[in-house]
């Protein structure tokens, strides 16, 4: 069956001076076109995930750089069969991924952006390069590139008290890279605050390789921030590198613990799903407040206001960072 909608991932670094009439005239937009995802809006910019009709979305990437500052907005398509969410979220915010890094300003400075097949020819033949992902750990632990330095953090934010943990490797070149290139523009922009010289980044992000590149050496599936959870982006070299929170044998099917007051989000393969009844442990399996096990482990109206599909709260309820359709974050 042809799809018939499509899914965008999308941002820009651009300043906005009246966030406020941006927000309403972008708002207005989307309800116009009935366009449902994550909006955030920021003086520093856009960052977004929205599904619509393949017509709806195209209109949508045609207003978005008709608009002074977001001529140039790289957006991520991917095909679906349906909305990949619930409904329209449009907000304000201090940035449009949360950093803490408000000095740093991406559209004056920031690393040297690899195209994929750049990307792909840099780490499969230059032996001095530094693969790093900045995402955080939830994400990671369900797919990362080979050989890639990651960090155990539970948000982008707490990136600075990682950064002495690469201290030792200023002299080399650091290839960072995210979801759909978000976090990466913040990062890198803040590596060379640090000192690091040759800084660079993976233009798109691990969406846009695995459409040009088709995912080579991309080890596991993609963490994405709507009801699809992960996605496939390896067509060449796929693996799969997450282990069952229960019982440890390979499984990549991300799901929410069923006891709200947990809400660890990790991989439960489908037979200890139904054998914890969606639960982590013995102790929330048998917690009074457990919810009801439907064989997913997506929780769109539970009691702590956590919805997997739309993404407002990611690992153990704490806020996600940014926006994607692949990126709770908006990445």
């Amino acid at each position: 069956m042809k799809p018939t909608y499509h899914v965008l991932l999308y941002y820009c670094y651009s300043p906005i001076p009246d966030v406020d009439a941006f927000k309403e005239a972008h708002h207005l937009f989307c309800l116009d076109h009935n366009l449902l995802g994550r909006i955030i809006i920021a003086p520093e910019g856009l960052n977004g995930t929205v599904s619509g009709t393949i017509e709806n979305c195209q209109a949508y990437m045609d207003y978005v750089r008709s608009l002074a500052g977001f001529e140039k907005t790289d957006f991520k398509i991917d095909e679906a069969s349906e909305h990949a969410f619930q409904k329209l979220n449009v907000r304000i915010k201090q940035e449009i991924v949360h950093s803490d890094l408000l000095h740093i300003k991406p559209y004056e400075r920031t690393g040297t952006h690899l195209e994929p097949a750049e990307f792909k020819q840099m780490i499969q033949n230059d032996p001095d390069v530094v693969i790093l992902d900045v995402r955080s750990n939830y994400e990671h632990a369900v797919g990362k590139f080979k050989n890639a330095v990651t960090f155990d953090m539970e948000n982008f934010r707490d990136l600075p008290d990682h950064i002495n943990e690469i201290a030792h490797l200023k002299d080399k070149k650091i290839l960072t890279y995210c979801t759909g290139g978000i976090k990466c523009e913040k990062a890198s922009a803040f590596l060379l605050e640090q000192g690091f010289e040759n800084v660079y980044q993976l233009h798109g992000g691990i969406i846009k390789y695995g459409i040009e590149a088709k995912g080579e050496d991309f080890e596991g599936k993609c963490y994405v921030f709507d009801n699809r959870i992960a996605i496939n982006v390896n067509e060449v070299n796929p693996t799969v590198i997450s282990k069952c929170f229960i019982c440890t044998e390979p499984s990549d099917r991300m799901v929410n613990c069923a006891n709200p007051e947990c809400n660890n989000h990790v991989p439960i393969c489908e037979n200890c799903g139904w054998e914890m009844d969606g639960a982590c442990s013995d102790e929330c399996k048998t917690h009074p407040r457990k919810r009801e096990y439907n064989g997913t482990g997506y929780y769109p109206k539970n009691l702590n206001g956590y919805d997997p599909r739309i993404g407002y709260f990611s690992h153990k309820g704490k806020a996600a960072d940014g926006c994607s359709p692949t990126q709770a974050s908006v990445e």
